[in-house]
């Protein structure tokens, strides 16, 4: 009989050591307290806008009850691997990758911890999924920062009506930015412009960037570079090297600092909408896997005035074109 006490004892013991600790864990989840790991893949102004973004909003909403773990991988995608496995074994409640490697990496690290994405042009082909719909399930969701090609396409023809000869300027590493140098060409040849007179220059990494720019430059009378954030993160590499040949960029941020013009979003705003959408999900007011992504709503065409005064640019027909002049109120 003392034997059968001792176990009963024993078990109730050990009932309520598991449900003080059942009750513990659940108190961590509901105090209103969160992590939240940030990996973006680059220092430049567009991505770092959009991680500005996300982070003002998250502060704005939870304070000091959000510890923020902000991470950059200096452009390289074992990095990113790299941040995210930290986050994971932290046991970070959500992940905002910025960029498409440092997505890549955040699906590849966990399939339990919620995944935002921003600054992604297209989560299809970053993914590698055919026939995408808006939502990618699962646990990841996000935000593109892909503004209309057609229109960017139609604005090198617009603002270069005599060119001949078009470069198409990107990183080759880069999906994002190969989908979008194939859908400018494919629009520019429906628009009349020959397909022998667009040609692809692309650079591997910031090490050869140099050259294959001033390439580009040699053979076009344009060159269009799209949302890349190899390029982002070298413009003044690149506007050392082109000369008089003038650049259409995919974001302001490459404008400002070798482009004449752009047709972009705000990136701050990106990541605002980002972190929206990071507030839902942590305060449990939306399931990430029914969450589609988000694109941005308004799109602004900008000029960079330094740059059409050297290359003796009509700036104010560029403002009644309804062009805006980076850095001016808007």
């Amino acid at each position: 009989m003392k034997k059968l006490v001792s176990i009963l004892l024993a078990s109730l013991m050990l009932v309520s050591a598991f449900a003080f600790a059942s009750c513990d864990d659940s108190k961590k989840k509901d105090d209103g307290k969160y992590t939240v790991g940030v990996c973006q893949l680059v220092q430049h102004p567009a991505l770092d806008a959009a991680t500005q973004g996300f982070i003002d909003t998250l502060k704005a909403e939870f304070g000091d009850n959000i510890e923020i773990l902000n991470e950059n991988a200096s452009n390289d995608p074992n990095t990113c691997t790299t941040i995210v496995n930290n986050f994971v074994s932290k046991k970070v409640d959500l992940i905002m990758a910025n960029a498409t490697p440092a997505l890549q990496a955040a699906v590849n690290g966990t399939e339990d911890i919620p995944i935002l994405g921003t600054s992604i042009t297209e989560y299809g082909v970053a993914l590698g999924i055919d026939d995408f719909n808006g939502l990618v399930g699962a646990n990841v969701s996000g935000t593109s920062d892909l503004a209309p090609l057609d229109q960017q396409a139609q604005m090198i023809i617009d603002l270069y009506p005599d060119a001949e000869k078009i470069a198409l300027l990107y990183c080759s590493s880069e999906p994002n930015s190969d989908y979008q140098v194939k859908e400018i060409k494919r629009l520019l040849t429906a628009k009349g412009i020959s397909a022998d007179n667009i040609k692809n220059f692309s650079f591997t990494d910031s090490n050869d960037v140099s050259i294959v720019a001033a390439n580009a430059a040699t053979f076009a009378d344009v060159i269009y570079i799209p949302t890349d954030n190899t390029a982002a993160s070298c413009t003044e590499t690149i506007n050392g090297v082109i000369g008089d040949t003038p650049v259409i960029a995919g974001e302001e941020g490459i404008c400002s600092g070798c482009g004449v013009a752009t047709l972009c979003i705000s990136y701050y705003d990106l990541g605002v909408a980002t972190g929206k959408m990071a507030i839902k999900i942590l305060k449990g007011e939306a399931k990430i896997e029914e969450m589609k992504i988000e694109y941005a709503a308004t799109f602004t065409k900008k000029y960079n005035p330094e740059k059409c005064k050297q290359l003796g640019i009509d700036t104010k027909a560029l403002e009644a074109a309804g062009y805006i002049a980076i850095g001016a109120q808007e």
